[in-house]
């Protein structure tokens, strides 16, 4: 299933790439949870391809509006479960689902922690006060921020650029009551976030590992003709506008 959602990223987009100062520290004992900010529809793929790369040894699930799910049932498939968040009852259900999805050292949660759209430049975040709430039923568990922006550099599909932050403990989040906790976590993500956008803002490759790269350049005659031209000079020919070197 994971192979599905790959081929359909590499269809539509350029690249996934991390930044080199972004790897996720994988933690030795406990669950995880990731809560990142939430930019676009296409967070749920990279939720999918982050959790097959640096998290395969973990059953990752991750909550989504159960209205979308109906209209998404693929996402069921790969460890989504539905939520309603905007009810007393759903907001209920998502604790005890989580509390037994958390209650294993083998698995990983996956929270968009705005619980909706927002603009990466938006300020404050608005995290969502259920993601301080989590800690507390894992108090073993290792959080981690995650930073998630789209930008279009030089080719015609988009890229996606991810960065992990400071791991933090469950055990150490507990000493704060849920304010502050929600303060720190948001603060923590905010600090990732901005570190990420100044490296995207360079357009510098240099900043990111590619983790999935798609198909470059324009396609169709355009690139029928810069290939025929290349040719005709004895040069390889690279689809892509700037060297992947």
């Amino acid at each position: 299933m994971v192979s599905t959602f790959r081929r359909y990223f590499m269809r539509h987009m350029n690249a996934l790439r991390l930044a080199q100062w972004g790897v996720p520290s994988v933690p030795q004992t406990g669950p995880v949870i990731v809560y990142s900010n939430h930019p676009a529809w296409w967070d749920a793929a990279v939720y999918i391809l982050a959790a097959d790369r640096f998290f395969p040894g973990y059953e990752s699930y991750a909550p989504i509006d159960a209205a979308m799910l109906k209209q998404y049932g693929i996402f069921g498939r790969i460890g989504a479960f539905g939520v309603d968040l905007e009810t007393k009852r759903g907001a209920a259900a998502f604790v005890r689902t989580s509390a037994e999805i958390l209650s294993s050292p083998e698995r990983a949660l996956w929270i968009t922690a705005q619980g909706r759209f927002g603009d990466v430049r938006e300020r404050p975040l608005g995290l969502k006060p259920g993601v301080a709430r989590l800690v507390e039923l894992a108090p073993d568990c290792t959080i981690l921020p995650l930073a998630i922006e789209y930008g279009f550099w030089l080719e015609r599909g988009a890229e996606a650029f991810i960065a992990f932050g400071t791991p933090m403990r469950g055990y150490d989040l507990m000493d704060l009551d849920r304010r502050s906790r929600l303060q720190r976590l948001e603060g923590e993500l905010v600090r990732t976030m901005d570190r990420l956008s100044a490296d995207v803002q360079s357009r510098e490759p240099c900043r990111f590992r590619p983790v999935l790269e798609g198909h470059a350049g324009v396609g169709g005659v355009y690139d029928i003709w810069r290939r025929l031209r290349a040719t005709l000079r004895g040069r390889a020919f690279d689809p892509s506008h700037e060297s992947r070197a």
